[in-house]
């Protein structure tokens, strides 16, 4: 009984002091009542202890280095692979339904809600990545961040991803000439689908991660998406032939910023958000350096398994860029505030 009594007299004395460490502001933070947790969902195979997909790394980083910098009083949970939101196209409406808090995400991809987005995944408006990257502090820059956070998006670290052709079989696809009528090909983006129907394209409609089974079936002859997601899913196992954008020419930029809804970013305390925002800064450069090593990495690889690497010059982008054009005049009249969006996006220059 003696012992049992002095164990419980022990045991409120521990919470005392707990309890007179923490009104002193010596106890450790983290795990307590005021403990975050969000939900970072994105399409990607998840990264592994920081290998992978330099999108799923990008997640990865930035959830650890928060982690540490608020004492674990902010946790972030990452479910990749659209283990948490099945269609990857719908994380930007699972953030306004609470679902999800932030995300890696292809901003076109609600432009079914936000139709302006597809500003950012206009066909052969973004020539490489030095175009890409002056976006950023650009007057459209401003403009991009304007939108998103007027419909609860902000922000955190920018991300452009090259894109490239993959054919299935037979000779590359480097000029709008070399399309064959009827060619069955998928493309991310409406206003870039809208391109390619344009010079003849057959389309057909699907996530990223399904690109190698319909080349497997014979769905799809050609497809185009970003040398990444070529690389993450495998696809030189199905192409014969890769038109890379290493050249510094190709009509497929997508911005896939890593992104959080302003509502969740308005509940964090002050210092969360000041430690938010450094974080997403600082993985800037890794976010562009990155990618771009990703193109150089993706076009090894793919030379490795036999695939036909080729690059689009000069003519051969200037060709996509004018029937390009078209798309670019309907997404100014169609959507409000359009015309000076592509005024101001035409205006990056492109080194």
């Amino acid at each position: 009984m003696a012992t049992l009594r002095g164990l419980f007299l022990s045991g409120i004395g521990t919470v005392l002091l707990v309890g007179l460490l923490t009104a002193c502001g010596l106890a450790e933070s983290g795990g307590g009542d005021g403990a975050v947790t969000l939900r970072l969902s994105h399409q990607w195979p998840g990264a592994s202890e920081g290998e992978g997909d330099f999108r799923a790394v990008l997640a990865q980083r930035f959830a650890q280095q928060v982690k540490e910098r608020t004492n674990g009083d902010v946790t972030i949970k990452i479910y990749p692979n659209n283990s948490l939101i099945e269609d990857p196209e719908q994380q930007y409406q699972a953030m306004e339904q609470g679902t999800t808090d932030m995300s890696v995400y292809p901003l076109d991809y609600a432009s079914g809600d936000v139709p302006a987005f597809s500003v950012t995944l206009m066909p052969a408006m973004v020539r490489n990545h030095a175009q890409a990257q002056n976006w950023q502090d650009a007057e459209i820059g401003s403009k991009v961040e304007q939108m998103t956070e007027e419909n609860g998006v902000k922000i955190l670290t920018w991300v452009w991803n090259a894109g490239a052709i993959g054919v299935k079989k037979g000779d590359p696809i480097v000029s709008p000439d070399d399309v064959q009528s009827g060619t069955v090909t998928r493309a991310a983006g409406p206003r870039v689908e809208e391109m390619l129907e344009r010079v003849g394209f057959g389309l057909a409609s699907m996530d990223s991660s399904e690109i190698y089974n319909a080349m497997q079936t014979g769905t799809l002859d050609s497809a185009v998406t970003s040398t990444s997601s070529f690389s993450s899913y495998r696809l030189y196992e199905q192409v014969e032939s890769y038109t890379s954008p290493t050249g510094g020419n190709t009509f497929w930029f997508m911005f896939e910023p890593l992104i959080m809804s302003t509502k969740q970013f308005e509940e964090l305390t002050s210092e969360q958000q000041k430690i938010f925002e450094e974080v997403g800064a600082e993985l800037q450069e890794y976010a562009y350096t990155a990618s771009e090593e990703d193109d150089v990495r993706v076009d090894e690889e793919f030379k490795e398994a036999g695939v036909n690497v080729v690059q689009m010059d000069d003519k051969s982008f200037e060709q996509w860029q004018e029937v390009s054009q078209p798309v670019w005049e309907n997404f100014a009249g169609d959507v409000e505030g359009g015309q000076e969006l592509i005024e101001l996006a035409s205006q990056v220059p492109e080194k």
